[in-house]
């Protein structure tokens, strides 16, 4: 038998450990110059405490104690050290500054290949009034980038109070509000614009104010930008006491605003920010401002800020990284590394670039290579199913894809445009005629079988219509399912209904429609303006 760790975990030898450590090091001296405490919480949580705080996702790592309390291993620091304060600081001993470095296990579809442990450094500062808690947690991750000389590090600063409040005024119905949230939190802008111009009851201002902030970005100059277009709706609410806070950071270059980052709204409740390095495709920071938390854990008017750095990213990006292979860096000054779709999706995505005023002409023959330089842009051809998987690891900055495909991946992405061509639909099929019989072996058998290559879009809408389904994933001919008896239906994408017809299959529902989308991966959209300038042309 191997002596193998569980996949996703594993040892830490002495040479890697002593790069850690000196990492670690830095962290810890810069936190305790600033007063904050150290603190530790237990690695396993009961769950059901833990959820009074905040929602928790589907989470594989539980287990029941032998009092039969489900437990469950942490995912996260703050959860835990807010639970703590909410139970055992008094409000006469706030604020209170706190910093911790322990481990935590997640598993999620945007990990991709990474680990499921990893160890978080970070700080949490509870019971500080008005902006000086977000403008201290801002500071002092400053510092600690610049200790770690960490190469080209920037703050990227957003808030969730601009959306809340510009929902709570203008949002026409709750269904509305609910939607929108979930499409900023997903960082898909174009379904943001589709949501707006579909409501006749936004007023014409608050529809402009909306498609507007989750694009707004830039330095001081964004406030400005953002008081008018609150205003315009008649709300007054600035972040100007932040920026005058941080101007040093604002005036170097080092912070700027780029409101893309909202997410959590059941989590955030103003400032969020996160620390990024260039030429790395993930965020070696992610914090802000958790009021809600507090107050689910019952403490009403207690302010809460902190931040996370992860380890691992950090050894990442100061070359030390050990055998980790988190996340893959890429040299200053690169080329942008654009992914382009071969099969039916390429002419046009050819066409829209030139059009874009990019070098295209080697686009036009690439015979077998994979990777095109052209210039100050570098094109990599893949399968339009797997474009998301190479620009949220890393392969490529940003790119194009239907956006049937963005929703299988489900990766974190920002979906910037539409491009306005390869219309389709995902559709279920079956056989002709066969519509009866198929409904007698459903009812009978209690389950639906299908062929399909969406399985995660092909069980959200089954889910949807509460019915089981045993899906097998195919990865082409998925017509052959149920002329084979492999299957009863089918769910793929259609354009004109042409190879359904040729193998004697007929749409029974649609489920939703698709277009060719321009995306980017959030940590190159959010600091390469190279990708905002081309997605504007694109927009054109």
């Amino acid at each position: 038998m191997a002596l193998s760790t569980p996949s996703g975990f594993r040892d830490i030898l002495p040479h890697e450990a002593l790069v850690r450590e000196r990492i670690s090091t830095t962290i810890r001296e810069c936190f305790a110059h600033h007063g904050y405490l150290p603190v530790e919480t237990p690695l396993l949580e009961v769950r059901e405490t833990l959820e009074q705080g905040s929602s928790i996702d589907d989470y594989p790592f539980q287990l029941f104690d032998s009092d039969g309390g489900l437990l469950m291993l942490r995912p996260d620091n703050t959860l835990p050290i807010a639970r703590m304060i909410a139970g055992r600081v008094s409000r006469e001993d706030l604020p209170v500054r706190l910093r911790y470095q322990a481990p935590v296990v997640r598993e999620e579809s945007a990990l991709g290949g990474q680990p499921r442990q990893f160890t978080q450094a970070g700080i949490e500062l509870v019971g500080e009034k008005g902006a000086a808690a977000e403008r201290e947690a801002v500071l002092l991750l400053a510092e600690v980038l610049e200790a770690l000389a960490v190469p080209s590090w920037k703050i990227v600063l957003g808030s969730v109070a601009p959306l809340e409040a510009l929902l709570s005024a203008c949002a026409p119905t709750d269904a509305f509000r609910a939607e929108a949230k979930r499409l900023v939190h997903c960082s898909d802008f174009v379904g943001i614009d589709e949501l707006v111009e579909s409501s006749s009851a936004l007023a014409p201002a608050a529809s402009t104010a909306l498609k507007r902030l989750v694009r707004l970005s830039g330095g001081e100059e964004c406030i400005a930008v953002l008081d008018e277009l609150l205003s315009s709706v008649g709300i007054e609410k600035s972040l100007r006491e932040l920026v005058d806070g941080c101007r040093d950071l604002f005036e170097s270059g080092r912070a700027t605003f780029d409101f893309s980052v909202m997410n959590s709204f059941d989590y955030y409740t103003g400032l969020i920010f996160k620390g990024y390095s260039d030429g790395i495709p993930a965020a070696l920071a992610t914090g802000g401002r958790y009021d809600s938390v507090l107050r689910n854990f019952g403490r009403d008017d207690v302010s809460a800020c902190g931040f996370a750095l992860s380890i691992e990213r950090l050894q990442e990006v100061l070359g030390e990284q050990g055998e980790s292979g988190l996340v893959t860096s890429r040299p200053a000054g690169r080329p942008l590394r654009i992914a382009v779709p071969k099969g039916s999706l390429m002419r046009d995505s050819i066409a829209a670039l030139a059009d874009a005023g990019l070098p295209v002409d080697e686009l036009a023959d690439p015979g077998r290579k994979l990777v095109i330089p052209a210039g100050d842009v570098e094109y990599v051809i893949v399968r339009a199913t797997d474009a998301p998987a190479f620009v949220a690891h890393g392969g490529a900055d940003c790119g194009i894809c239907g956006s049937d495909s963005l929703l299988e991946a489900d990766l974190d992405l920002v979906q910037l445009v539409d491009l306005g061509f390869g219309g389709c639909s995902l559709c279920v099929a079956e056989p002709v005629g066969a519509h009866d019989a198929i409904e007698g072996a459903v009812a009978w058998r209690g389950t639906v079988r299908v062929t399909t290559k969406y399985p995660n879009l092909t069980r959200a809408y089954y889910d949807s219509v509460g019915q089981q389904v045993d899906i097998v994933t195919l990865h082409g001919n998925i017509e052959l399912g149920p002329l084979l008896g492999m299957a009863d239906r089918i769910v793929d994408i259609t354009a004109t209904g042409t190879t359904l017809a040729e193998n004697n299959l007929v749409a029974v529902d649609e489920i939703m429609s698709f277009s060719a989308r321009f995306f980017a991966s959030p940590a190159a959209y959010r600091c390469d303006g190279r990708i905002r300038a081309l997605a504007e042309r694109l927009a054109r």
